[in-house]
């Protein structure tokens, strides 16, 4: 994929994920819950693999905060979701273990990141277990989105044709 291909693809994705969480959301414990952030890193780690997937996680999140959609915590559940699932599917080819590698990358590590995260940004001193539900419930929705639209658009070709 040449540069111009890759860096336009990449800005669709960032568009996609800062437009959807503004109309795809619903409260999931302490946090928002913003499924289709998690679905686009899926989607972007399959097609794109895991460093375009941490810049695309990190530029949501960027545009997210300066819009006022969202939180410092878009960071570190986001960028460690797309690179565990752009390692695992590169690893393995499975669009399956890439969806996994987001629900635990963005639901386990991430709400374990976001305890220290919380503590100096926010000066919040919640524990892991209060992140981690909500972590959870947005990862593996938007996992199982991804993974559907990925296994669905890769099914019918369409992504070996023009990627």
């Amino acid at each position: 994929m040449n540069r111009t291909r890759l860096l336009t693809t990449m800005a669709v994705f960032v568009a996609i994920g800062t437009l959807g969480a503004q109309l795809l959301w619903f409260p999931a414990g302490v946090a928002k819950a913003y499924p289709v952030q998690h679905a686009v890193n899926v989607m972007a780690a399959v097609t794109l693999g895991p460093g375009p997937a941490v810049i695309i996680a990190f530029m949501i999140g960027l545009l997210r905060n300066m819009l006022g959609l969202g939180t410092l915590l878009a960071f570190p559940g986001g960028m460690i979701g797309a690179l565990l699932a752009g390692y695992l599917y590169r690893l393995t080819d499975k669009k399956g273990l890439a969806a996994f590698g987001e629900a635990i990358g963005t639901g386990i590590f991430g709400s374990l990141f976001a305890v220290p995260f919380a503590r100096i940004l926010l000066g919040s001193s919640a524990g892991a277990l209060f992140f981690m539900p909500s972590f959870l419930v947005s990862s593996i929705s938007g996992a199982l989105i991804g993974w559907f639209i990925v296994s669905k658009v890769k099914q019918a070709n369409l992504l070996e044709n023009h990627v």
